[in-house]
């Protein structure tokens, strides 16, 4: 079985031989590579592919975001996760819209750390349970609830599907569907809750608890 590559960037040596410590205690994982900036980590993705890129958001030459976003150009499969002190819930929809499906903060690194890398390797998204608890409390106005309750039972399974990273491929064949109809449904949702982006969806559902973090 192939190990689990994953790659490390943080500009401070001693994060990074933590993680490395914490992430190669899984007999499986393998850190193949470590960048102390932006610009080298980008470089490291497209030359060893990881399965997995973990980022600091405040690195030198190239920020997290940026890097996040390059990353998924130069290597498309792999998964990012970002790891920060920032509890930001406009920071966290920069990174999902770069390309980003988990985002943890760095003092629950000890406890979410090899959570969040097997729920990336199965392209499944992980958030902070802070992060989570501080985007839920953003969206409880009035509106946001009518807006919900707008959704049939099966718009909300496909949200749910979507927001996991389902493609609308998966998302017919997970329901016995034609593809056209889970695009329609798609549509539906993406209209009726006056989205313009995945981003937007995903963050919704992180904000109303329809996706596990």
């Amino acid at each position: 079985m192939t190990p689990l590559s994953i790659l490390i960037a943080d500009d401070h040596a001693v994060v990074r031989a933590g993680l490395r410590t914490l992430l190669e205690s899984h007999s499986r994982w393998q850190v193949c590579a470590e960048a102390a900036d932006g610009r080298d980590a980008v470089e490291k993705a497209a030359k060893h592919k990881p399965h997995i890129a973990i980022l600091d958001i405040g690195m030198p030459l190239l920020n997290g975001v940026e890097a996040t976003r390059q990353i998924r150009k130069a290597s498309p499969a792999t998964e990012i996760l970002i790891l920060t002190m920032h509890e930001s819930d406009d920071l966290v929809q920069q990174v999902v819209e770069a390309g980003a499906r988990g985002y943890i903060l760095k003092d629950e690194a000890d406890r979410a750390l090899l959570d969040a890398v097997q729920a990336l390797s199965l392209h499944k998204p992980y958030f902070s349970v802070r992060v989570s608890e501080a985007a839920s409390a953003t969206d409880a106005s009035d509106s946001a609830r009518t807006s919900r309750s707008r959704l049939t039972p099966r718009e909300r399974e496909i949200l749910q599907l979507l927001a996991e990273g389902k493609s609308n491929k998966e998302v017919a064949n997970l329901l016995a569907i034609s593809v056209n109809t889970a695009e329609a449904h798609r549509a539906n949702i993406m209209l009726k809750l006056d989205f313009h982006s995945l981003a937007e969806l995903i963050m919704y559902a992180i904000r109303n608890n329809i996706i596990r973090t």
